[in-house]
């Protein structure tokens, strides 16, 4: 572990010791659910910027509030149409993705 003074420690070091080196199944489970965390709060951050409620842009996409909820407070698994209509006809933009192998 690489001790940046006595009392601090990387973000890095931090993961490895409480979730385990990258590529084991722990770390690939806390990256996973890290990267649909960070989906919620993308939604939530655009969705105020835009000033809307939950509530409005639930029915802008066609879905509902509680939908909406469980995806900003990370509780739900979201389909990629879901998550692209909430994208371009909820909030009026587009969702670009990407593969890192």
């Amino acid at each position: 572990m690489e001790k940046i003074n006595d009392n601090l420690t990387s973000w890095d070091d931090h993961l490895d010791n409480k979730y385990g080196e990258p590529g084991t199944e722990t770390r690939d489970k806390y990256e996973q659910e890290f990267e649909i965390f960070k989906i919620g709060v993308l939604i939530q951050e655009a969705r105020k910027k835009q000033h809307l409620t939950q509530e409005q842009l639930a029915e802008k996409a066609g879905t509902t509030k509680s939908y909406i909820s469980r995806i900003e407070n990370d509780a739900s698994d979201i389909r990629l149409s879901t998550l692209t209509r909430i994208i371009r006809e909820g909030l009026g933009g587009h969702l670009n993705l990407s593969i890192e192998i």
